[in-house]
């Protein structure tokens, strides 16, 4: 846990790769939570074949480019403004629950970086004060940041 800020991250594993549909709808549910700070999707690629749409989702009437088969879900979550840490707990795992009826495993932990490091410097260099703080940890060094993440105010 960040004891600076009071932030703390969940992970969620679903025992099966996500379709759009349903990583929309956990998204959706998830956003919904006051002390859900920002969510990160990994998974494999999602490979587009030659004349294919790519696929979206729809988050706060924004459409965002899936470039993934979610396999992991990520939330940062700030602490303080949790009132009832079992009943937060409780409502991450009953929204999981009903959108991931075949399973999936729940940890609590340090999943998202919260600095900007090393890497981030060689990556962007002089450029590295113009990327916001919620962008740190939320995409590869290797691509540009604009092809592979999408903040959406709350």
């Amino acid at each position: 846990m960040d004891i600076e800020n009071q932030k703390t991250d969940i992970e969620i594993f679903p025992h099966r790769l996500l379709g759009c549909e349903t990583t929309e709808k956990l998204l959706c549910d998830f956003e919904n939570i006051e002390a859900v700070n920002r969510i990160v999707l990994h998974g494999r690629r999602l490979p587009l074949e030659d004349g294919e749409e790519p696929r979206f989702i729809t988050i706060k009437d924004e459409r965002i480019d899936l470039h993934v088969k979610t396999g992991r879900v990520l939330i940062e979550i700030i602490t303080t403004e949790i009132e009832d840490p079992d009943a937060f707990h409780d409502r991450i795992r009953e929204i999981c629950t009903q959108h991931l009826p075949f399973g999936f495993n729940m940890t609590e932990g340090t999943f998202i970086r919260k600095k900007k490091t090393v890497s981030d410097g060689l990556k962007y260099g002089e450029n590295l004060d113009h990327v916001p703080d919620e962008m740190v940890g939320l995409t590869d060094q290797n691509v540009l940041v604009s092809e592979r993440a999408t903040i959406i105010k709350k």
